[in-house]
């Protein structure tokens, strides 16, 4: 393995081995956000109209291919921020949220949307939740899907808990929906309730049942940390959309995160992505921000401590950056620096102090970072730096 300086992607070339690469399509994958309606539903969230047009706006700098601006049937609120943003010019398309309901599909039209997600359930234990047989759930989707073709509106079927249902069943039902107008399919794993290697068998499955020319979306969660996994999954056995949220926010463990698995595509298997990596945090922090909620600071593409180095060891390290990171801060836009506390080593020392422009001699590097981990001890946290300027001119003061 000998990265090249000049590459902003360090990963481990046995990524590229031709059993794996060739897997992967060549075409781009693209990306359907429902931060504003599915991630709205991590508890606690609201997001005003203006709060929605706003992060609207920036996920089409981010080149979000389709928004999910709401479901205004049971929201106001969701009407108002779909008017905003149907006025904004957005790039992207924006699309709906509709049960299979008429009444959820006349609002749309009311509002002038013209692309929708419709949804019913298809699992057994889904149906018995809302009371529903199987028959009916046929009857519904059909009649819904064939008045919302009718009225111009471009379906996408979402099959709720498909990943838990009969496939006989769902069978039965994509190839029902294609033929009453719906012109994309939704393979969803409501709960997140298979990992990868299930969710490659039954995409690459779907994938047969429909045809070549039908597109064919994931929407997964999160409740075993696999949902990146999962959605690459769907990707090699044919999926060309993945549906997920800015910072997987939505209920339970929250949604597939776009960003990572963009950054996965890209990176681990060089698939290209229809999405800006270098402005996810942007997007990630505005938000985190107005949904008011924290985040892991070693959260993978968007965390604040990626790249910031505490570490005596991998602070000796630092000059070379591919050493210690498997892709560059350049290709996300992030800020790498040096932070001081228990950790830090005499390297530590001398790149901090290079930083703040202090002159320090080398017999004064070891009682600093003496001084430093003891004040770090001390407040159970970092080292500011004008915490270290002054230990640094007492020490030096000192010495002189």
């Amino acid at each position: 393995m000998n990265p090249s300086h000049n590459s902003t992607i360090w990963v481990s070339e046995l990524n590229a081995r031709p059993e794996i690469r060739s897997a992967f399509p060549l075409s781009t994958v693209r990306f359907y956000d429902t931060t504003l309606r599915d991630g709205e539903q991590t508890v606690g969230v609201v997001l005003s109209p203006q709060q929605k047009l706003e992060i609207a706006r920036k996920l089409d700098e981010l080149g979000i291919s389709r928004i999910e601006a709401g479901f205004p049937r049971v929201s106001a609120d969701d009407a108002d921020a779909i008017r905003l943003m149907l006025k904004a010019n957005l790039k992207a398309e924006l699309w709906g949220f509709s049960r299979a309901v008429r009444a959820d599909l006349e609002e749309l039209i009311r509002l002038g949307l013209r692309a929708s997600v419709i949804e019913a359930p298809t699992s057994d234990i889904k149906m018995r939740a809302y009371g529903i047989s199987a028959d009916e759930v046929l009857t519904r989707v059909k009649g819904a899907i064939s008045f919302a073709a009718q009225n111009g509106i471009r379906v996408a079927f979402f099959a709720v808990d498909g990943t838990r249902s009969q496939l006989e069943f769902l069978k039965k039902v994509y190839l029902s929906v294609l033929e009453a107008g719906a012109e994309e399919i939704v393979v969803v794993d409501t709960i997140g309730a298979c990992g990868p290697e299930a969710v490659e068998f039954l995409v690459r499955q779907i994938c047969e049942w429909v045809g070549p020319k039908i597109p064919v979306h994931f929407h997964g969660h999160d409740d075993f940390g696999m949902a990146t996994a999962c959605a690459i999954a769907a990707v090699r056995a044919g999926a060309t959309w993945i549906q997920g949220t800015i910072n997987g926010m939505g209920e339970r463990a929250g949604n597939a995160d776009i960003g990572e698995i963009a950054l996965a595509l890209r990176c681990l298997y060089d698939v290209p992505v229809a999405l800006d990596l270098s402005k996810v945090r942007e997007v990630s922090e505005l938000v985190r921000r107005s949904s008011g909620y924290a985040m892991e600071p070693w959260k993978p593409l968007v965390g604040e401590n990626l790249f910031v180095r505490e570490s005596g060891a991998v602070a000796s390290q630092f000059h070379i950056p591919e050493a210690i990171e498997p892709y560059s801060s350049e290709l996300v836009r992030a800020d790498r620096r040096i932070v001081l506390g228990k950790k830090s080593g005499l390297d530590s020392i001398d790149l901090k102090a290079r930083e703040l422009g202090l002159a320090i001699s080398a017999e004064q590097r070891a009682p600093i970072l003496a001084a430093v981990k003891n004040r770090a001890i001390e407040k159970r946290g970092l080292v500011t730096d004008q915490e270290f300027r002054e230990i640094a001119q007492r020490l030096t003061a000192v010495a002189s």
